[in-house]
């Protein structure tokens, strides 16, 4: 991704978790690279129904999760069925809501973050400035739920497919260049 021209922001390890990541900021959204760091901390509790381990063994679990904030002021509620994750290297009571679908493990995590927000991003003009859209292939026959519900957020596409795949479109594919970053990550980046 960087020897495309983007720019990493941070990156942290995940105490208690067992995972690191690497982010790609942009003006309104994310990607981050979430990998395995240690498998024994991963599969002790509060991290182990996250199952990070069994999903890079199985071989058509998905690798990719979804994390949603909040873009409003009001408190609706969680968007979809879930448990609440406490992870160690947040403060209590600042908790993230897992959907139900965790246990798919062909499917993407659901992850929604309740007291963060209301979120409000600006699209910024440039290259590599913004996130344009998001197209989600799962090879599945049908959507839990939990996938279901995703379906009415803003720029996200999930779509049933033959592959776990991702088209992150950047800046409205405006210059009309594409990188796929197959089978390095299943990952296609338009911009």
């Amino acid at each position: 991704m960087v020897s495309i021209g983007l720019s990493e922001s941070f990156s942290r390890d995940h105490k208690g978790q067992g995972t690191s990541d690497r982010r790609f900021t942009f003006s309104n959204g994310m990607v981050e690279l979430l990998y395995l760091r240690d498998r024994q901390e991963a599969n002790n509790a509060p991290a182990q129904k996250m199952r990070f381990p069994e999903r890079i063994q199985k071989e058509n679990a998905s690798p990719f999760g979804i994390i949603l904030t909040r873009t409003s002021d009001s408190n609706s509620g969680m968007p979809f069925s879930g448990w609440k994750y406490q992870p160690d290297y947040f403060e209590p009571l600042n908790a993230f809501h897992v959907g139900d679908n965790s246990e798919i493990l062909e499917e993407p995590l659901c992850v929604y973050i309740p007291f963060v927000g209301p979120v409000r991003r600006k699209e910024e003009t440039g290259t590599f400035k913004s996130m344009s859209h998001v197209q989600l292939s799962v090879p599945l026959g049908e959507m839990s739920e939990t996938l279901c519900v995703l379906q009415s957020t803003d720029r996200l596409q999930i779509e049933l497919g033959s592959e776990h795949l991702v088209t992150l479109t950047l800046d409205h594919g405006r210059s009309g260049l594409s990188r796929d970053l197959c089978p390095d990550l299943p990952l296609v980046i338009n911009w």
